[in-house]
């Protein structure tokens, strides 16, 4: 596994480059995903326009005036926080490195380093919009298309998102949030998606409508974006080792040095025995873990054994035990492997996408894109919930997770969403 691009880049090529420590590999891959969705949803909502069932809106911006005092103020903070942070960096880079996402949450860094670069930026912003500016500033209406409110509609879900994903996963988790509220607000793991997906779905939309963008094409539009950016993200759960995996696969377990290897049925509760003190941070009593034998198939010779079961060594979230002659942060890996279930989801929403993207131009009924888009992941998010571990809920002697609760509004929200858009069609357009 790799906490941060130092692990994979020193794993893969070979090369120490300690800076690389800085870019955590979960928030690698949620910035691809972002902008993979932001590429996918932007070549889709052109081609609507061309097609015209989505329409610019006239707005008025003024041309060569120069920096307000806002813009070179807020310029002048992003400079501070930039020099502050990123350049003290490298100036405490002994202390820091130990523990960087303590010294991100910090009070630590560069003053002067902050400043000047501060400074900096504010004065860029001031000079570069003083080369441009005239000596009567003209107005101008312009048509603005929706694919050009992308950049928007990626901010809005970048914030909305983590906010929304932070919320729901505490409310899940709410005996650990209660334990620990600021660590788990600030932490960079414990993201659940679907709340990411419902506050900034919220927020989109809202903004969409006051811009007068056609709801139904823009969720349409989105629906093969939102799928290729969740398995995206899932590499970030996989390749860090977030914590987001499945039961024990009580049929492998992992050694010191973090290999999967094979073990009869009865050596599981061995395992467990040796290594009762991990398992009951977690659990009530080790006669109760989770867990369920599944051997690989004969047939499927051809996968690793990890595809089946893996143990997450070096995991960012520094669950498990000691791996042997491993030291630093990261040296943890679970005793008994795990489903790895973001591997699982990878592969399936990578495939949905293609699926999506593959009817986008067969089906012209405005929304049922997005209904089917609703419908798959639902199904595939409901199923692969049978082999995670999440807490579960007590609603009238059945035992569901949040997920699972979530998935299955949504796949009957998506039945809903494509009988209400096809019921109120009234016009055919044509398939490009």
């Amino acid at each position: 596994m790799y906490p941060n691009l130092y692990y994979a880049f020193k794993d893969l090529f070979g090369l120490e480059i300690p800076v690389l420590k800085i870019f955590q590999t979960f928030g690698f891959f949620v910035a691809v995903a972002f902008l993979a969705a932001a590429y996918v949803l932007t070549n889709e909502l052109k081609r609507r326009e061309k097609l015209g069932w989505l329409q610019g809106v006239p707005e008025k911006v003024i041309i060569g005036q120069g920096a307000s005092q806002s813009e070179i103020i807020a310029n002048a903070l992003l400079g501070f926080l930039l020099g502050f942070k990123i350049l003290g960096l490298f100036f405490q880079w002994s202390t820091a490195s130990q523990d960087l996402q303590g010294y991100i949450m910090s009070t630590q860094g560069s003053l002067l380093a902050g400043v000047i670069l501060g400074v900096a930026m504010g004065w860029y912003k001031y000079n570069s919009k003083k080369k441009t500016a005239k000596a009567k500033p003209e107005e101008k209406i312009i048509q603005v298309m929706p694919h050009q409110r992308v950049p928007d509609f990626t901010v809005m879900a970048a914030v909305a998102g983590l906010i929304g994903a932070k919320i729901f996963h505490n409310l899940e988790n709410w005996n650990d949030f209660v334990q620990d509220p600021i660590g788990s607000l600030i932490s960079f793991s414990g993201l659940t998606f679907y709340g990411g997906l419902i506050v900034a779905s919220i927020v989109i939309i809202n903004y969409a409508r006051k811009k007068k963008i056609n709801i139904k094409h823009l969720v349409d539009s989105a629906a093969p974006a939102l799928m290729l950016a969740y398995g995206i993200g899932r590499m970030g759960c996989h390749f860090a080792g977030d914590g987001d995996w499945g039961i024990y696969n009580s049929a492998y377990a992992s050694d010191s040095t973090g290999k999967v290897v094979k073990v009869a049925p009865a050596a599981f509760n061995s395992v467990v025995q040796k290594n009762a003190n991990f398992f009951l941070q977690q659990y009530p009593s080790v006669d109760h873990i989770p867990h369920a034998a599944f051997e690989k198939p004969a047939a499927l010779g051809f996968l690793p054994d990890w595809f089946f079961a893996y143990g997450y060594p070096h995991n960012v979230v520094k669950e498990g035990v000691q791996m042997t002659g491993c030291d630093g942060q990261y040296c943890k890996v679970l005793p008994v492997a795990v489903y790895p279930t973001p591997l699982y989801e990878i592969i399936a929403c990578i495939g949905l996408f293609l699926v999506l993207w593959a009817i986008r131009k067969k089906i012209t009924v405005p929304g049922v894109i997005f209904g089917i888009y609703l419908i798959l992941n639902g199904l595939e998010r409901f199923f692969i919930e049978k082999i995670r571990v999440n807490t579960k809920y007590d609603i009238f002697g059945f035992h569901p997770t949040q997920a699972e609760i979530i998935s299955a509004l949504m796949v009957i929200g998506g039945f809903v969403f494509i009988w209400y858009c096809r019921k109120n069609n009234t016009t055919a357009t044509a398939v490009s």
